[in-house]
């Protein structure tokens, strides 16, 4: 057999070159998102292109914020788009406890200073943004016709307060030893929400709770309301979490419950400004 001529062997070289090329810009093609584009590494979780990332906060607040919180939470994140608020409500003596045994928070808001101040060592520096006051909560009707404080020394009423260790449970104990009115609860709350709740339900006569949750209750409930002279003034400082993860985003938030708009939604809900 006659040698294959030099041109011929390179002719075949440069064809099943083109061939072999043809073949990988094919598996690439069909490798990737459409276009004759390589695919983009896989990245897991990342966002799609030209999306914010998304930013969770949690924030641990008292239980007497819940309800003006919930709405606090909607307003900010349509104003911040990418940052979800989420909320953890319990008494400030709980929520004091899950920050000292290092829950994942990234912000703080108590229903008193003194809860605050025990907790300098894990938070940034603490603005009040909100303040309430104490009401009495009488059964629906308020058959009793309680108008006073001292009318809940009455033997017959069942009286509902919080535990001492609880703010309101604090504010109660203060107003009643400062006016010398001696009661005897029937059961002491982890939070203002469970006395209304006991209220609400008939299984006590009245209890003493903030202004703001009194008033969420509609006819379940009738306020009497505690005079000035009388009664205590409860501060709700607001502070970010030395362990967050999302510090900017923590302190962001939380200046914004001092903004014109954070304001409006809590004095809106019954809270007077700091």
């Amino acid at each position: 057999m006659s040698p294959t001529p030099a041109s011929t062997r390179r002719r075949t070289t440069t064809t099943a070159a083109a061939v072999l090329s043809a073949a990988l810009l094919t598996g690439l093609t069909a490798c990737g998102g459409g276009e004759g584009k390589p695919a983009a590494p896989h990245t897991g979780s990342a966002a799609p292109s030209g999306a914010a990332p998304q930013t969770n906060l949690t924030v641990l607040a008292a239980s007497s914020l819940t309800d003006v919180f919930k709405a606090a939470g909607a307003a900010y994140e349509k104003s911040h788009p990418g940052t979800k608020v989420t909320f953890s409500f319990a008494g400030s003596q709980e929520l004091a406890a899950q920050v000292k045994q290092g829950a994942p928070a990234d912000a703080l808001v108590t229903a008193d200073t003194r809860t605050m101040d025990g907790l300098k060592a894990e938070t940034g520096e603490a603005k009040i943004i909100a303040k309430n006051r104490l009401v009495i909560a009488a059964g629906k009707g308020n058959p009793f016709k309680i108008d006073e404080l001292r009318d809940l020394a009455d033997t017959r009423l069942k009286v509902v307060i919080a535990a001492p260790e609880v703010p309101v449970g604090r504010y109660s104990k203060q107003i009643l030893d400062a006016q010398k009115v001696e009661v005897k609860p029937v059961s002491q709350e982890p939070n203002v929400r469970a006395v209304l709740g006991k209220v609400e339900m008939g299984e006590a006569d009245a209890g003493l709770v903030y202004k703001t949750d009194s008033a969420k209750s509609g006819d379940k409930v009738v306020t009497v309301d505690i005079p000035d002279a009388q009664n205590a003034l409860a501060s709700y400082p607001a502070a970010t979490l030395k362990q967050s993860r999302n510090s900017e985003a923590a302190a962001a938030f939380v200046a914004w419950l001092s903004t014109p708009e954070g304001q409006k939604i809590l004095q809106d809900a019954g809270f007077q400004q700091p």
